[in-house]
């Protein structure tokens, strides 16, 4: 079992990789050359900046049973395909349940979006959706290690 960082824009980086080195995971962070990370224990890909390099990085990297982060219901799905384990950053398990509804909404939020309408914004990330993750990170190590 592996732990890979879809890092763009992840803001549980260090929740995941601290985690990861607790149970002795590789983990690898992947993000486009517009950021910067450091770490003395996790792999680091840098990948061309470009739509979806990180997620098609990912992809195909990942293998049955490995865990992967991310807030991307796409890159989520593919990960279920290859019967991986993508969790989103509230710690949201997806699975074969829940994924369809999530691509469905996305596919309406970006139908909104083309036709001129707004969406709710972003609201500041909370101390409960850190420990939510960290939580179901735990859960999902200790269940299939």
């Amino acid at each position: 079992m592996k732990l890979f960082i879809d890092a763009d824009g992840c803001p549980v980086v260090e929740i995941a990789v601290t985690t990861a080195q607790r149970f002795g995971l590789k983990t690898v962070i992947i993000s486009d050359t517009s950021h910067e990370y450091q770490s003395d224990y996790a792999e680091i890909i840098k990948v061309d900046k470009g739509a979806d390099s990180v997620d098609f990085k990912l992809v195909n990297l990942i293998e049955a049973g490995d865990i992967a982060i991310t807030q991307d219901y796409g890159l989520a799905a593919m990960v279920l395909a290859k019967k991986g384990i993508p969790i989103r950053q509230d710690g949201l398990v997806y699975s074969d349940k829940n994924i369809d509804a999530l691509l469905a909404q996305r596919h309406t939020a970006g139908k909104i979006r083309r036709a001129g309408g707004r969406l709710k914004e972003s609201r500041k990330r909370t101390k409960e959706e850190d420990e939510a993750f960290y939580k179901s990170l735990c859960e999902i190590i200790m269940k299939n290690k």
